[in-house]
């Protein structure tokens, strides 16, 4: 008797979908402190070497940049060989970049360290993003926000311990000991992700959806794609720029090692705020998420990115109070982190799921664009001897973004769907329009 044709990462029909969203949000916690618990150590990193700070966050940029650029690739492989096997590389070369960082004593180790890192992390957000956009059509907003929720949040449980074991003067032993452990967890979790069968699975009551499944170079010569793309680039680079920079603009503030106190206990300026602003990146995804599957992608688009920009302001301004540099981080972390969710859930209710890996792996470039602005953050403070000049350039760039999707987006999409009648248009979506 003929066997059904399918591949070993297809789940059967009866599959608990929820349970790969689980697996997802744990691969990315386990994921997410090569990117955000950097900042931790560049100024341990500056003081045992005493290189430039610029040279330094020249590793943040390669490893973005790294871990951006190759998500076409990825989303090849991820279509060819299913998630768990492109999930399980990932972890093996996350683990692999934090050890290599734990034994550099050159700026050409740690890049390499980047670079490996880069591939590392970029597998695996790759992935658990292209599954839980093809799990559920139905719920993208939300189930898409729970797995970049998993990235943006999972740091907070790693940020203190890691602190620590840094402040106790080893960041080489933290370097080693966090990337075995982070590495394992991802791999161990692997092993049971599965791609969805391709019964069907239901679509969106209130948002517009394609029903066509557009190629990669399809997507490519649709003009929205390219406006996605550029609203990706200006939304990302301001909470890039905060990722990377948190812990200096902190030093340089004065608030670093001010204490926070909240009665019943006290804490640092610095890690309080780097443990606030995972928390709040981490409830953005999934909150913002939801909250566009009901009232579409646009209007909550143009609330978090106005809200960026605003709070991006408001830090450069009242930064040098501890306390407000505590608050408005996190109201920065919490307008930023909702990028991730919103425009992959775009993107596949735009061009469909059969393609996403690679269509959305093109789209996520703009986070490697944005990378670029990091190093160039350092010069520009460095020539005006203040961090409000580059706060305030992004702040425009996120306001600039809030108005492109209510006034240009929006319309554009209407008119995309429209063009190829290949949405369900139901009553309730009109009367969001």
């Amino acid at each position: 008797m003929a066997m059904p044709d399918a591949t070993p990462d297809t789940a059967r029909p009866n599959t608990n979908r929820w349970l790969q969203i689980v697996l997802g949000v744990i691969c990315m916690v386990a994921a997410a402190n090569i990117q955000y618990a950097w900042t931790l150590f560049v100024p341990e990193i500056q003081k045992t070497f005493n290189w430039d700070r610029a040279a330094i966050q020249v590793a943040f940029t390669i490893f973005v940049v790294v871990q951006t650029w190759l998500t076409p690739i990825e989303g090849y492989f991820i279509d060819k060989y299913g998630p768990s096997r492109v999930v399980m590389f990932g972890g093996l070369m996350t683990g692999l970049a934090w050890v290599i960082n734990s034994y550099a004593t050159s700026l050409s180790g740690f890049y390499l360290g980047s670079v490996a890192g880069g591939i590392g992390v970029g597998c695996v957000y790759a992935t658990c993003i292209n599954n839980a956009l093809k799990w559920f059509p139905d719920k993208r907003g939300l189930a898409v926000g729970l797995t970049a929720g998993g990235y943006g949040a999972g740091s907070a449980l790693t940020i203190l311990p890691i602190a620590k074991m840094i402040d106790g003067g080893n960041y080489a032993q933290a370097f080693f000991v966090f990337g075995l452990i982070q590495g394992a967890v991802i791999i161990a979790a692997a092993i049971a992700m599965r791609s969805p069968h391709k019964d069907h699975l239901p679509f969106s009551t209130k948002v517009l959806q394609s029903r066509r499944d557009y190629t990669l170079g399809e997507a490519l010569r649709t003009p929205v794609f390219w406006v996605m793309l550029l609203m990706f680039t200006c939304t990302v680079t301001g909470g890039l720029m905060a990722v990377a920079q948190l812990g200096v603009i902190a030093q340089d503030l004065g608030v670093k090692n001010f204490q926070v106190n909240l009665y019943f206990f006290a804490m640092a300026a610095l890690p309080f705020a780097l443990m606030l602003d995972r928390v709040m990146n981490g409830i953005s995804r999934p909150l913002f998420g939801f909250i566009s599957d009901r009232i579409g992608r646009e209007k909550t688009m143009f609330i978090a990115f106005a809200m960026e920009g605003i709070g991006i302001v408001a830090l450069g301004y009242f930064g040098s109070n501890p306390w407000a540099f505590v608050i408005l981080s996190g109201v920065v972390f919490l307008a930023w982190g909702e990028v991730y969710s919103l425009f992959s859930a775009t993107a596949a209710d735009t061009f469909g799921s059969k393609h996403i890996g690679k269509i959305y792996g093109v789209l996520y470039c703009a986070k490697g664009f944005a990378a670029l602005f990091v190093p160039v953050g350092n010069l520009i403070m460095q020539a005006t001897g203040t961090w409000a000049t580059v706060l305030y350039t992004v702040a425009t760039m996120d306001l600039i973004a809030a108005f492109l999707a209510i006034a240009v987006l929006r319309p554009m999409l209407k008119q995309h769907h429209a063009a190829n009648n290949d949405a369900a248009v139901p009553a309730l979506a009109l009367a969001h329009a």
